[in-house]
């Protein structure tokens, strides 16, 4: 065998990558090689290979070979806590952080792995890892520590393992961290000030919301801190009906809050969308406001909607009693009749000329341009109308 020649160095380091034997027995799960050559006394346990910086404990950890991750503790000269000059990360982060639950519990057995060692790279905890790729056992096992801390945000974005577990959607997760007394489901992070019943809400996870939602000291209208947006706003502009409809269940849910960047309500942020869903959801409620414009450039819904093309929204809103149909904007004084005529949406162009009190003359102050030239200059044609209940006339919106 090459081990009981003279010439064969059993710690030698390729050129290419770093590697020794044992690193790369340790990387491919290779049980007898390894333990051949821990029998060797010049062979280096904790050697970190020079493009990767991870030790064979590390690559053992990280790909689950626990039969390795045993033999290799074995050795006295093992350091379980030795971190990696890449990113910082230990053992403990690397098993973690891919979900393997057994070389976890085996690793925290050791005095020298220390479960709070956040990498170098993000500031993230093993936990931070283990919660964000939902890894519900191996969060299960490092909380049972008493020297876990479950709040310890990343230095990156400041998000806890909760909120990182409340973006991704993992509802076990989450639901095993909010059994803590010690976690605060409100706490927002640095980047965005986002909690994370808003991040939950923004991407549509119906079930952590609800979960959050049963915390008893949830603020269930946080909005963030750099666009001043709520769980609502966020909810409504994605088009998540489920998460909007338990959101306006809560009494402090405010549905006309609109945003401190664009002025934007909810209903806007849907109606520009054309959340259909949402947008209906939210007409049911009596106390939601149709015409509130945002504060950019002093558009409404309705108006969002027709400039877009959204016949099924535009019908909503025009069910309404108190849609001001003609309500142009504050930027170029443009109705949603001109912005639909301009953009050539017939359907919706047809919608609004049934309405008794829309105006067909009215000219925005950009061109001073009335929506019928607009219509006829992008070369629409063929829209009828009804100019009043019973007067039918066909308006041919012919380029000149």
């Amino acid at each position: 065998m090459l081990l009981e020649r003279e010439d064969v160095d059993p710690d030698h380091v390729d050129t290419e990558y770093g590697q020794t034997p044992l690193s790369l027995a340790s990387l491919n799960g290779h049980w007898g090689v390894v333990k051949m050559l821990l029998r060797r006394d010049d062979v280096n346990p904790n050697r970190e290979i020079s493009k990767y910086h991870q030790t064979p404990l590390s690559w053992a950890a990280g790909n689950g070979h626990e039969e390795l991750v045993k033999m290799l503790l074995g050795r006295e000269d093992v350091d379980p806590g030795r971190e990696d000059t890449r990113y910082g990360r230990t053992p403990l982060f690397w098993a973690a952080e891919h979900g393997h639950e057994g070389t976890v519990k085996m690793l925290l057995e050791r005095e020298g792995a220390n479960p709070n060692t956040a990498d170098t790279l993000y500031g993230q905890t093993p936990l931070s890892w283990a919660a964000g790729n939902g890894h519900e056992g191996v969060v299960k096992v490092l909380l049972e520590r008493e020297d876990v801390n479950p709040g310890i945000a990343d230095t990156l974005y400041g998000r806890t393992p909760l909120s990182w577990a409340a973006e991704h959607g993992h509802e076990g997760v989450v639901g095993t961290l909010l059994e803590r007394e010690d976690v605060n489901p409100n706490r927002p992070d640095i980047q965005y000030g986002a909690t994370p019943l808003l991040l939950a809400a923004g991407r549509g996870h119906e079930g952590v919301v609800k979960m959050l939602l049963e915390c008893e000291y949830i603020n269930t209208d946080e909005a963030d801190t750099l666009h001043g947006r709520t769980p609502l706003s966020w909810a409504a502009e994605n088009g998540h009906d489920g998460v909007v409809k338990m959101l306006l269940e809560c009494r402090d849910v405010n549905p006309n809050r609109a945003d401190t960047e664009y002025g934007r309500t909810p209903l806007l942020w849907a109606a520009e969308h054309g959340h259909e869903k949402v947008v209906k959801t939210l007409l049911k409620r009596k106390d939601i406001n149709p015409n509130q414009a945002d504060i950019q450039h002093g558009r409404t819904p309705l108006l969002l909607a027709a400039g877009r093309g959204h016949e099924v929204v535009v019908k909503l809103l025009l069910e309404r009693e108190d849609v001001n149909i003609d309500e142009a904007d504050t930027l170029h004084s443009r109705t949603p009749l001109s912005w639909a005529a301009e953009k050539g949406h017939d359907g919706v162009v047809k919608m609004l000329l049934e309405c008794r009190d829309v105006n067909l003359s009215r000219a925005d102050i950009q061109y001073g341009r009335a929506p019928l030239p607009l219509g006829a200059e992008h070369r629409r044609e063929g829209v009828c109308c009804k100019d009043a209940p019973g007067t039918e006339r066909c308006l041919h919106l012919h380029a000149r």
